[in-house]
């Protein structure tokens, strides 16, 4: 009993780095499509959010294993597997764009809570939260990857008790939420819905970010790590933007990469078996927490006037439920913005070092890319439309990340004798393939203005 116990304690003890990618999967995007399709639509697309957290478990423990067997995060292995540099720069600029609408999604849902909350002008809160944000990436540039997953864990925490409280106060139709289940639309806005839904459920970003979490964790040899980026403190400052222009770096060659599960000083069995737990837990709470806040708008919100933006939806919840519940759920939505642009900015360095072998102070990035939502904000657009689009933006993102995640964790050569089981694959696949489907319908019904 003693041993089982102390197993189980080493298991517990590497769980986290799931913890913190499933905070993209909590984004205000989230909340907002979630809170749109509840209101509108009622249980009708309960069955979305079940189907997209399925996905993620495979997908996020597919991105989580690449970085512990191979010691690289996924865009790594593919900027030295992508020879050709042009086409390296356009899967980056690809993914990119999909980093930048992940950010706006999280900045506005934060300028959002902090006016609900204190009155903030939206431009003033988006700035806050940005701020904000580049204190959490100072903590896991100074503290280290287990200090930033404590604080995104509990900023976790304060957003699946803000989202789920209101469920258990006006508890939905057992019934009605069984008949959600059955796959169905109802015209061409359900389809756009749906795949804001899984756009926001399956984030792109995350898978980026997954395996470079688990790389950093977990890989210890020297030659396999990254360089680290430039810490985001006062070598800013005294360089000042000349630090901004960074020269591509040579690739790594493939003999060059280490051997695959040879880069993490535990038995890669057991990172990847202590993995599987890490994701289970992660898209479980993540996956209650989205149902639930579809469920509060299909129980609340369906059908009564003005609940079509976040703003209107507080103020119906407390009117229907109180102003107990609105504030939780508003303080819910401010957590979920400081956590997950604070993810979002991690991956969005990734992403550039791993594809482009640039290196930019995170400080700098992050003020980089704070600009678009500022910009979105000061000009006045609807809070709630951008964030609904943004997360169609990145159900258009998902293949390109999904299908060289698929193919790479399939091969020998790759993850050695971690490769997926020709099942795993095959899922991987049928996921693909239905999302980059969804993708072309809602394109096709946009094109021709059905």
């Amino acid at each position: 009993m003693p041993r089982r116990a102390a197993s189980v304690g080493r298991v517990a003890w590497l769980i986290g780095p799931a913890l913190v990618a499933g905070v993209a999967y909590l984004d205000p995007g989230n909340v907002a499509s979630n809170m749109t399709a509840g209101a509108q639509y009622g249980y009708l697309l309960v069955w979305v959010v079940v189907l997209g957290n399925v996905m993620a478990w495979l997908i996020q423990y597919l991105s989580a294993k690449l970085g512990i067997v191979t010691g690289e995060s996924l865009p790594e292995v593919l900027g030295r597997r992508i020879r050709n540099r042009w086409g390296r720069r356009a899967y980056w600029l690809q993914a990119e764009l999909v980093a930048m609408a992940t950010d706006l999604a999280e900045v506005i849902g934060g300028a959002v809570a902090l006016n609900l909350l204190f009155g903030v002008p939206l431009i003033w809160g988006g700035l806050i939260t940005g701020g904000v944000s580049i204190v959490l990436l100072m903590v896991q540039s100074r503290r280290g990857p287990r200090t930033f997953e404590f604080v995104i864990i509990g900023l976790l925490a304060i957003i699946a008790i803000g989202f789920t409280v209101g469920v258990f106060v006006a508890p939905p139709d057992p019934a009605a939420l069984l008949g959600g289940l059955v796959p169905r639309f109802e015209g061409a806005n359900s389809v756009l819905l749906a795949a804001s839904i899984l756009g926001a459920t399956i984030m792109p970003h995350a898978i980026y970010a997954h395996s470079a979490l688990s790389r950093d964790r977990f890989v210890t040899r020297q030659s396999a790590a990254p360089a680290p980026l430039a810490t985001p403190t006062g070598g800013l400052l005294r360089r000042g933007f000349a630090a901004l222009v960074v020269s591509e770096g040579p690739a790594r060659s493939e003999a060059d990469a280490a051997a695959p599960g040879t880069s993490t000083a535990l038995p890669t069995d057991t990172l990847v078996r202590a993995t599987r737990w890490d994701v289970s837990i992660a898209m479980a709470i993540a996956g209650t927490v989205n149902l639930c806040i579809l469920l509060l708008a299909a129980v609340n919100l369906s059908g009564v006037a003005g609940t079509d933006s976040l703003e209107g939806a507080y103020a119906a919840l407390e009117v229907s439920l109180g102003p107990v519940i609105a504030t939780l759920f508003a303080v819910g939505l401010l957590a979920s913005g400081l956590a997950s642009t604070s993810v979002g900015a991690y991956a969005g360095a990734e992403i550039m070092q791993g594809l482009l072998h640039v290196r930019i102070p995170l400080i700098a990035r992050r003020l980089i890319t704070l600009v678009p939502a500022i910009a979105i904000l000061w000009l006045g657009f609807d809070p709630t439309l951008s964030l609904v689009l943004s997360q169609v933006v990145l159900s258009f993102g998902i293949p390109f990340a999904l299908v060289p995640l698929v193919m790479l964790t399939a091969r020998a050569g790759v993850l050695g004798r971690w490769r997926n089981h020709w099942a795993t694959t095959a899922a991987g696949i049928a996921a693909s393939a239905f999302l980059i489907t969804l993708n072309g319908v809602l394109l096709w019904l946009l094109l021709t203005g059905a």
